[in-house]
């Protein structure tokens, strides 16, 4: 699906953005980092290549006209159009997968992830790939593979519906080379993961300089979400085999990385990026656009703010939410952000849970709320129950409205909150329902901390110095066969340094 918006003007600096389940098409803090990006750059052209669901998604921002294309490329639905390799063309591509699993399944052969990738990258381009994947050919290849004596998969006596599975979860995971890859300028990479496999593919054809932003740690996420995924061990050797030598590689092509916090880096390290490749560049708010947030509610309230998912963990923070009130009966616990398609089991989970605890009344899930400030000032205290996160713009914002918040220990919480809130352990109801006491207990403690808390937002993260830090990104990629070394930062910017 193509998205025309504007033409492109010559002579402006080129970005192609490229993401996954995120801008253009859904709300929630990548996106809003996205949205930033690009309305604070209007003298840059843009264009995004979006991985998307089924690709009938609508695009939920209003796009200026800088943005000149939207490319949707679906995961599910009805697959690449094309048809599938003969003679020398499908000996080639077959012989490349064969390498490309061994890569994923033996330790000794993950020298070729790479050439295999790239050759199915090419075939991907020509309209091969999908068919075959979608092939006999392909499955008897895994088949083949798996059974070698001596690899530890074999061990677990892998089936043919195994290689079924396992086949067919690779063939969607690689519809994204089939996307016209980038051509000129940067592309930018605002995840880990299959966005980056048309900017690999763009650094290989055409040498555009690859720029590597991570948000959460997409490796550890999908590890979390296949612990519990319902396939047998060889189909998640296959596919976690993928995604993590699929990180080592974005690491090692890319021409810069920027964790948005210390903690992505130390993955980023144990993954093979280089460190003289990774610059830190934190999140930052518009601390006009969250103002202090005034006034109290009068009945002592615990809120929350983001997409209703279950990285947000939101059944430890109702447990907690249980503990509060069995200390103080009249508190309440307000929920504000949207469920996403495919999230409504997970809510009404959470709603029985608030329930089956009897506190069905005083929990409540308040939906998309119009101006998110609203959902900061409903609370004393601003919660944060995650088990994942980057660095979290809610967590941001809520100091920006000088708010103290309590938050999980993930990801940069950390490195946001200083000592301008508390930080509690994930997972834990007992800690986090004792930090919501003291500061419920505490008004004058409170209101120190949310000025500090704004304070150290006006200082730190702001929305001006990570826009002009990526636009002076930007303008000096292009320069080809340039790695960018993290440069002195002059004074005042030292939060964006490495």
């Amino acid at each position: 699906m193509h998205v025309h918006h504007g033409v492109r003007r010559p002579g402006a600096a080129h970005v192609t953005l490229l993401t996954e389940g995120t801008y253009p098409h859904s709300h929630g803090g990548v996106s809003v980092w996205c949205d930033q990006l690009v309305q604070g750059m209007p003298d840059l052209d843009f264009e995004v290549v979006a991985v998307t669901g089924t690709g009938r998604e609508p695009v939920v921002w209003d796009l200026p006209a800088h943005v000149h294309q939207v490319l949707s490329v679906p995961m599910w639905g009805d697959p690449p159009a094309g048809s599938a390799p003969r003679g020398r063309a499908l000996r080639r591509l077959a012989a490349a997968y064969e390498r490309f699993l061994t890569a994923l399944l033996d330790p000794h052969a993950e020298d070729q992830f790479a050439p295999g990738l790239y050759t199915m990258a090419g075939a991907a381009g020509d309209g091969t790939l999908s068919p075959f994947l979608r092939g006999d050919r392909a499955i008897a290849i895994l088949a083949a593979v798996w059974n070698r004596p001596g690899l530890a998969v074999r061990e677990a006596r892998p089936t043919l519906h195994d290689a079924v599975t396992a086949t067919a979860l690779l063939e969607h995971a690689l519809r994204p080379l089939a996307a016209p890859p980038p051509r000129h300028g940067v592309a930018h990479a605002v995840s880990g993961g299959v966005a980056v496999l048309p900017g690999l593919a763009g650094l290989a054809r055409h040498d555009v300089p690859l720029l590597l932003t991570e948000h959460g740690v997409y490796l550890r996420e999908r590890y979390l979400g296949y612990r519990t995924a319902p396939y047998r061990w060889p189909v998640k050797a296959v596919v976690l085999g993928f995604f993590r030598l699929l990180a080592e590689e974005s690491y090692r092509r890319a021409a810069l990385i920027t964790p948005g916090n210390r903690y992505n880096r130390l993955w980023e390290e144990r993954g093979g990026a280089d460190p003289a490749a990774i610059r830190t560049v934190y999140n930052g708010v518009d601390p006009a656009a969250f103002p202090p947030a005034g006034p109290e509610p009068a009945a002592p309230t615990l809120s929350w703010a983001g997409r209703v998912d279950p990285i947000k963990d939101l059944e430890t923070l109702i447990r907690a939410f249980a503990l509060v009130r069995a200390e103080i009966p009249e508190a309440r616990l307000r929920l504000f952000g949207g469920t996403p398609r495919g999230g409504e089991a997970y809510r009404e989970r959470c709603e029985a849970l608030a329930a089956e605890l009897g506190h069905g009344d005083a929990v409540t899930f308040e939906g998309r709320v119009d101006d998110i400030k609203d959902a900061y000032a409903a609370g004393n205290v601003v919660m944060l129950s995650s088990i994942s996160e980057g660095f979290p713009f809610t967590l941001i914002e809520a100091m920006s409205c000088g708010r103290a918040t309590v938050s999980t220990d993930v990801g940069g919480v950390r490195e946001a909150v200083g000592g301008t809130g508390l930080v509690v352990p994930p997972r834990d109801p007992g800690r986090m329902a004792a930090a919501a006491l003291e500061l419920l207990a505490d008004p004058e403690r409170r209101g120190t901390m949310g000025q500090a808390a704004r304070l150290r937002v006006i200082d730190q993260f702001t929305l001006r110095q990570t826009v002009d830090t990526f636009r002076s990104i930007y303008l000096e990629l292009p320069t080809p066969g340039t790695r960018l070394t993290p440069r002195p930062q002059p004074a005042g910017a030292g939060s964006l340094a490495g």
